[in-house]
């Protein structure tokens, strides 16, 4: 009986990881384990250091961390072909704005060689910003 209880409750705790959905403050983590999706989102806003969040994102399947940067509210700011003082750089003006949110999806035979495409296993995200990070695990 004993066995079966807690057989249930590591089930429970591996199903609940796995369907998280929350904010993370900075310096929070969480994890999320053979998720199909994983959505990640700036919960900043324009005051809040530009609304700028930003995650390490660590995968098992390939031991691998990769930075992901979310700025909803800035762009590369480069005005005048990107003068540098007195030298232009020759770069040209691009006001797109960045993204507020990624969606990461499960992609089934996929070479272990990616950085960041194959999510199975644990995935842990940990907001390494000053802006709050929302997470959704699907």
């Amino acid at each position: 009986m004993k066995k079966i209880v807690m057989m249930v409750a590591v089930a429970s705790v591996c199903f609940a990881s796995s369907a998280f959905a929350g904010s993370l403050n900075p310096g929070d983590s969480v994890s999320c384990n053979n998720a199909n999706s994983i959505t990640l989102e700036s919960a900043g806003t324009p005051g809040d250091d530009r609304g700028a969040a930003n995650a390490a994102v660590w995968k098992s399947s390939n031991f691998t961390t990769v930075a992901i940067s979310l700025s909803p509210n800035d762009d590369q700011g480069f005005p005048g072909e990107g003068a540098a003082g007195a030298h232009k750089t020759g770069v040209d003006p691009r006001y797109t704005m960045g993204r507020k949110q990624v969606v990461l999806t499960k992609q089934t035979e996929f070479s272990r060689g990616d950085s960041i495409g194959d999510i199975s296993g644990e995935v842990r995200i940990t907001n390494i910003g000053t802006v709050g990070l929302s997470v959704t695990c699907g």
